[in-house]
């Protein structure tokens, strides 16, 4: 599939949200999924559009990547590939010898091991949405952490996403600059 933005990142100065949507269906696999990472990371993203390394809530500092994975889990519960795993993850406790006999506690442990297989498969999702976004003109996409900012992951840095203008504009809902009135013959303009 070829994935191009229909418009050069630069071009996106007058999109409005069909035309948003148009951009996503042509630039991603997955659009709505992508539509639902963008939209999260806008809500999350400060007065300058930036959003990351970390998310605070709480009082927990959670990685931006973990974060969006986990906003985004409820959405395949009922996933037949998420029922097969929980099959397999009880199996698998089982044969370890690992499986408490105390029912919640069994409980417990099997949503903390499903918790951690379904984040790690959903960063490379998200990661994967949120190149198609920075490929559509929608992000911008850096890392941030240990010593120096990088625009290269490892070395413990992690993800900062930063909204572009225009889609800042469309998803926190602020206002756009008013254009210039145009000078007409005649029109002197008073000091």
């Amino acid at each position: 599939m070829l994935q191009l933005p229909i418009q050069a990142p630069g071009e996106n100065r007058g999109l409005d949200m069909p035309g948003l949507l148009e951009v996503l269906a042509h630039s991603s696999a997955r659009p709505r999924y992508a539509f639902m990472v963008l939209n999260l990371i806008a809500k999350i993203a400060g007065a300058n559009g930036r959003a990351g390394p970390e998310v605070i809530q709480g009082g927990v500092a959670t990685p931006l990547r973990d974060w969006l994975c986990d906003a985004l889990t409820p959405m395949g519960h009922r996933d037949p590939r998420r029922i097969a795993l929980s099959g397999r993850v009880r199996q698998e406790l089982e044969a370890a010898g690992k499986m408490p006999l105390d029912g919640e506690e069994a409980e417990r442990l099997m949503d903390a091991e499903i918790r951690a297989r379904v984040r790690a498969s959903g960063k490379t999702n998200v990661s994967r949405a949120v190149s198609d976004l920075v490929r559509a003109g929608m992000l911008r996409r850096h890392y941030q952490g240990y010593r120096i900012d990088h625009h290269n992951r490892g070395a413990q840095r992690q993800a900062v996403y930063t909204l572009t203008p225009v889609s800042r504009q469309l998803l926190k809902g602020e206002p756009t600059a008013a254009a210039p009135r145009p000078m007409v013959q005649g029109a002197l303009p008073f000091a």
